[in-house]
């Protein structure tokens, strides 16, 4: 059965006249009565009683007219679907992140368009460190991410959702932690708590390099595989830890973060995504963003 006879058999099924459904459907009548027919014929069955003052439906017809109705009702429910999917109503955003200030920039985003548009569904990762969320939306594994980088990478767009500033993230009995600021050189001595190198973070890649421009490698006594981590760890007086501020607001309570002497480190972190992007429902999910994370400089 093709749709266009289904809907040329509900047409006259409702109305029980052919002239009225052949006007309904915007078409003349005898190739309303054609469609009729070869439906008929395809079935091998009447479907319409007729008569030369009335038209009603045969017991195949009544048979039938429900499951129609359902078959014309999915077809538009799909219409409607590939349309809302066109226009970026519905559809899909994977969304990586990491440190806890992306998880709550990451949280704004997504409840706001949840709010706005509840067609569109994330699938969330909160693990994604700045490479590998960049390797990831290149080879489109990722849509969005929340990452942070010196200079933009090629293919990339993106534009600076918050500012992180250094700091060192001391337990709170620490002899340098009533300070106002620290410089770096004064850490030397100190036992630190870092990321692990693999997967690449670039706040142990900060870490490292502000150490190494002060004139020394960090010693090392623990690496831990997230912020939550290290913050137990230097809560627990095993050592330092450089981080940023953002990041630092969500550490142990035991803790004391410290600004670092170092006014022209501030750091940007993007909302990134692939610059020959044209997903519909990322489209939208980028206008949300424009309102709740409005852009820093």
């Amino acid at each position: 059965m093709e749709l266009q006879q289904i809907r040329a058999f509900v047409a006259v099924a409702e109305e029980l006249h052919f002239g009225r459904a052949a006007e309904r459907l915007g078409m003349a009548q005898p190739p309303l009565s054609r469609t009729i027919r070869s439906l008929e014929t395809e079935l091998g069955a009447s479907l319409f009683q007729r008569t030369t003052r009335s038209v009603s439906l045969s017991p195949a017809g009544e048979a039938l007219l429900e499951p129609a109705k359902h078959m014309l009702a999915t077809q538009q429910a799909a219409i409607e679907s590939v349309h809302r999917s066109s226009s970026g109503e519905v559809g899909r955003v994977r969304f990586g992140y990491s440190h806890p200030s992306s998880r709550d920039l990451a949280a704004t985003l997504v409840a706001a368009s949840h709010e706005r548009n509840p067609g569109i569904a994330f699938h969330l990762e909160s693990t994604v460190y700045a490479d590998e969320g960049l390797e990831r939306i290149m080879d489109g594994t990722l849509d969005l991410a929340l990452v942070r980088w010196r200079r933009r990478p090629p293919l990339i767009a993106g534009r600076p959702v918050a500012i992180e500033r250094p700091c060192v993230a001391l337990p709170s009995s620490h002899r340098l932690a009533n300070r106002k600021k620290i410089d770096v050189a004064e850490l030397a001595d100190e036992p630190f708590v870092l990321l692990p190198a693999r997967p690449n973070s670039n706040l142990r890649e900060t870490a490292m390099r502000l150490c190494l421009d002060a004139g020394f490698s960090p010693r090392t006594v623990q690496e831990a595989p997230d912020s939550q981590s290290i913050s137990a760890l230097v809560a627990a007086g095993m050592g330092v830890t450089i981080t940023f501020d953002s990041v630092a607001a969500g550490y142990d309570s035991r803790i004391t973060a410290v600004p670092l002497n170092l006014p022209n480190e501030a750091t940007q972190l993007h909302l990134a995504y692939r610059l020959d992007q044209q997903d519909a429902a990322l489209s939208t999910v980028l206008d949300v963003a424009e309102a709740v994370l409005p852009t820093v400089r």
